[in-house]
Parts: C-alpha cells; sequence; structure tokens
C-alpha cells in the first residue's frame, strides 16, 4: 500500500525515528501506526543484540534529591555524539525523575516503571537505541533514605555520588563530603564497614608485598657484596642485554642468576612471621586510613583535617551513615 509522507513525519513526531525507517515500518506495519511503533521498538531490541558486546562508557549520570530521599542514575551509551543529542538528555531526565518520584528498590524495578508516553523505562531505552542505532543501557541506579542527604554530579556528567547523614548538616559540608566520595572513591564509611572480602584481599596483598620486599632487600645485599649492580640483573632480559652490552661478563651474569636462586629460598624459608605480620598491620592501617571515607583527608580542609574531622567540626554528633558512588569511566 502506499503510504503518505503526512503519515512518514506522524510517525517519525510518535517516535523520532529517521523517515526512512518510519518509511519502511509503516509498510510492513500495512499503515497500522500501533504495530509500526512496535516495529521501530523491535529494531531497537534488534540493535541492542547485534551491539551487546559494545561498552557503554558515555551517558549521563544523573541525581535528585526529594526531601530525606535522594537517588543516582546512569543511563549509558556508546559515544559522546550520542550523550549529547537533546532525545538522549531527556529519557535521562525522565528516568531520574521517574526514580525519585517512584523510589523503586532495585534496578530491575525502575526499569518496569512507566513513564508519561505509556511505555515502561526499559521500553523507551530500547526504543532509543532503535533511533540512534547505538547500544543503551540503564548502567547504575542506587538509592538512600535518611534524616539527611547530599548529592553531587561533577560538570561533566560521568561522575556522581549520593551520601545519607543520621542528621540535618550545614550545606556546605554534606556537598563537601558527597564531592569528596566522588573524587576520591572511598570503599566504606568507616574502617568497621569494610567489606570483610576487601579487608581479606589487601591484607594477602600487604603480606605478600612485605615479603617479596624482604627478600628482595636480602638478594640486593649479597649481589652488591660481590660487586653486581642489582639494577643490572634485575630480570632475565636485563641480565642478557646488560651481558650483551658489556656491563655484566658471562661470569657475573651466572653467579647473579645463582645469588638471586639460593639467597632467595634461603631468606624466604626463615622469614619472621611476627615482623611480616606487623608491617602488613601497618599497610593495612595505611589503607583503611587513605581509603575509608571518615580517615580520608578532607580535600576542601586547609589544615589536613579528617573527614571525620570536618563534620564534627560543624556538628559533633553528625554521622555519615551511608553513600553511593557511580563513575562510567571506572
Amino acid at each position: 500500500m502506499a503510504i503518505s509522507l503526512a503519515d512518514i513525519k506522524k510517525l517519525r513526531d510518535m517516535t523520532s525515528a529517521g523517515m526512512m525507517d518510519c518509511k519502511n515500518a509503516l509498510t510492513e506495519a500495512e499503515g497500522d501506526f500501533k504495530r509500526a511503533v512496535e516495529i521501530l521498538r523491535e529494531k531497537g531490541k534488534s540493535t541492542l543484540s547485534k551491539r551487546g558486546d559494545n561498552e557503554t562508557t558515555q551517558g549521563a549520570v544523573l541525581s535528585r534529591v526529594n526531601g530525606g530521599k535522594v537517588v543516582l542514575v546512569c543511563l549509558g551509551c556508546e559515544t559522546d555524539f550520542v550523550a549529547a543529542t537533546p532525545d538522549f538528555k531527556a529519557l535521562a531526565g525522565n528516568i531520574a525523575d521517574a526514580a525519585i518520584a517512584t523510589f523503586p528498590t532495585d534496578i530491575e524495578a525502575l526499569k518496569a516503571v512507566k513513564l508519561a508516553d505509556g511505555y515502561t523505562i526499559e521500553e523507551d531505552i530500547t526504543n532509543q537505541a532503535g533511533k540512534t542505532g547505538e547500544k543503551h543501557v540503564l548502567a547504575y541506579y542506587a538509592a538512600l533514605e535518611a534524616p539527611f542527604v547530599s548529592e553531587y554530579v561533577h560538570f561533566n556528567g560521568k561522575l556522581g555520588a549520593i551520601v545519607a547523614f543520621n542528621k540535618e548538616v550545614p550545606y556546605a559540608i554534606a556537598r563537601g563530603i558527597a564531592m569528596q566520595v566522588a573524587s576520591m572513591n572511598p570503599v566504606a564509611v568507616d574502617a568497621a564497614s569494610v567489606p570483610a572480602e576487601v579487608l581479606e584481599s589487601e591484607r594477602t596483598i600487604a603480606v605478600q608485598k612485605t615479603r617479596d620486599e624482604q627478600v628482595q632487600k636480602a638478594v640486593d645485599a649479597a649481589l652488591k657484596k660481590v660487586g653486581i649492580n642489582p639494577a643490572h640483573v634485575d630480570s632475565e632480559d636485563h641480565i642478557e642485554s646488560n651481558t650483551a652490552k658489556g656491563w655484566l661478563t658471562p661470569a657475573q651474569a651466572d653467579q647473579a642468576r645463582e645469588i638471586i636462586k639460593t639467597v632467595s629460598a634461603e631468606k624466604a624459608a626463615s622469614l619472621p612471621e611476627q615482623m611480616i605480620q606487623n608491617i602488613a598491620n601497618g599497610r593495612i592501617a595505611k589503607f583503611l586510613k587513605e581509603n575509608t571515607l571518615e580517615e580520608q583527608e578532607y580535600q576542601l580542609s586547609d589544615n589536613k583535617e579528617t573527614v571525620k574531622a570536618a563534620l564534627a567540626a560543624v556538628d559533633k554528633e553528625a554521622k555519615v551513615l551511608a553513600f553511593k558512588r557511580f563513575s562510567l569511566s571506572d
């Protein structure tokens, strides 16, 4: 059947799809607008399927606050060109508005929320993908509810954070702590709330690093004692290249290999366990200071005080209860 230009324009106004896409959809649907819209939606699903492995490292991170509720959402896409389009920005804004209005429990519940156009958020994301030919995804959703909340989204729209407090605090410190979370990416509010698996992983790394350092010190001392520069033999490639350059004789190269082998084994077998644990404990303490929000140096402070101290300076009873952070570049 013949498809009029007016019908094509009407479908384009309804969906924002391209003129040829609208014409093809109407032709396939034999003029049925409802079916044509579904065809365009299916095209969007096809786009998502074809581009399923593509990375969505661009997009929009948005926050919304309503009283003691705050949400952080991210609509992701593949290119900054699409992320800058009015349709993409509008959809991201609509999703954030719907999130704070309905305050769903998780991202799957948010996908099922219906927007003003009658489609669910998941359906509208699919529709948008069909229009652009590019993968779109609801990349992140988090919500906090508390006596007082704050938010911060970086000016580039790719990084944001939300924070919950036990009571109302001045805007400047609340906003500053949200900025701290966004910029410094702490792993937890305080040492007690660091996930056990994170601590276990850090301790394993700290112990192994300590052992490696102690062994390397012994090896370096043994090498220097016989007149071999440790920097010339710190890998097999260096040994071979420095021998070729004449910086090591073949005999020195063999001697270095033997020292590295025997001293490493002997030192590793004789390391005092208590000393290793003590040094590892120091590394863990440093990790907690640098990576827990309360103990981090407050970035907006002039006197290098901690976040905990900065907050206590304005209200001794105030505490951070929780935070959430998302970055498209992480």
